[in-house]
């Protein structure tokens, strides 16, 4: 067994910093609310808000709905009923030792929507919650209206040191009891174009959860049955239509897979944000909300090629007016 460097061990276990209480976790002080909700067999911590088409929320590995704090009102001002929630394993949701298949994952979503009463939604994922919408999209393809993936693995990412140790057996268990403030910190800060903008809030936000006693097992459980490239060679199967939407900064998830893809979905635009790293919905959200509710509005367009074929060496669209002017509405 290759020998773990000492370096790591001391960065997991500096900043072994309390947790702010369940009291001060974001929706605490905003216009929503959390409720709970059991579904299946794991309780579910979500937000149900607005009226109109309903847009799910799925957020990435680590984080929680927080992850979609600058977002939500702005899509319920368009129009829309928002749902947000913490998935299995994460936030102040269950915490079960097993479950965290992709298949699994997708269907606690569908069955999120049966509690809900909703019949269909759009889609909107980021990074691993990409992935997840995917699977939705590929298992039940009549309960998915639109897709909007963000900085979405399903082709694979890269992956710190620690994720892949955390795999092995025994010492992975060990390690991974070793979660300090300061890593949550480093790791947050790496999905950012700017770590600048990564604030304290944010840390203690994105600490509150690591530091229950069963998230450790949950995030080992994760690593090791999810698939990070699991849509790879199913993408063609997805018909709803779908915005990919990137930071030009992503250092986690580069853009060239956000293009490939794109390239291999039947209904797909591509555009990239400049400036914004992975976490491109917190730290660029002016520019993500207004491409999203564009998208949510006006729907995706109808065109006989792939718009992902149709970008510059950047990655960005070369014509959004085009696409303004061919779309096919998804809203009723």
């Amino acid at each position: 067994m290759r020998r773990l460097p000492l370096a790591l061990f001391a960065t997991l276990a500096a900043c072994r910093a309390a947790p702010i209480p369940d009291g001060e976790r974001f929706p605490a002080g905003t216009q929503f609310t959390a409720r709970f909700l059991q579904v299946g067999d794991t309780k579910v911590r979500y937000i149900d808000a607005g009226e109109g088409t309903a847009v799910i929320f799925i957020h990435g590995l680590g984080a929680s709905l927080y992850a979609w704090r600058k977002n939500l009102a702005p899509v319920i001002a368009a129009g829309f009923r928002v749902v947000a929630f913490d998935n299995r394993g994460f936030g102040s949701s269950g915490k079960p030792a097993q479950g965290y298949t992709n298949a699994a994952y997708a269907r606690l979503v569908a069955a999120l929507m049966d509690s809900l009463h909703l019949p269909d939604a759009v889609l909107v994922g980021h990074s691993m919650g990409g992935e997840i919408a995917g699977e939705v999209a590929i298992a039940f393809p009549h309960r998915v209206r639109a897709l909007v993936l963000i900085g979405a693995v399903g082709l694979g990412t890269r992956e710190p040191l620690l994720f892949r140790v955390a795999r092995w057996p025994v010492v992975g268990p060990a390690i991974l009891a070793f979660r300090g403030r300061g890593f949550v910190a480093r790791l947050l800060k790496s999905t950012y174009a700017d770590p600048n903008k990564v604030g304290e809030a944010d840390v203690d936000q994105y600490y509150a959860p690591v530091a229950e006693p069963d998230y450790g097992r949950a995030l080992r459980g994760v690593l090791r049955e999810f698939r990070l490239d699991g849509l790879a060679g199913r993408l063609g199967a997805i018909q709803a239509p779908t915005l990919v939407l990137w930071g030009e900064a992503d250092r986690w998830v580069p853009i060239a897979r956000g293009r490939a893809l794109a390239a291999q979905l039947e209904r797909s635009a591509f555009l990239s944000v400049p400036h914004a790293g992975h976490s491109v919905q917190e730290e660029a959200p002016g520019e993500v909300n207004r491409l999203l509710i564009k998208f949510l509005k006006q729907g995706l367009p109808r065109v006989p090629e792939n718009l992902a074929s149709l970008t510059d060496w950047r990655g960005r669209r070369r014509d959004i007016d085009f696409i303004n002017r061919m779309v096919e509405r998804i809203a009723p």
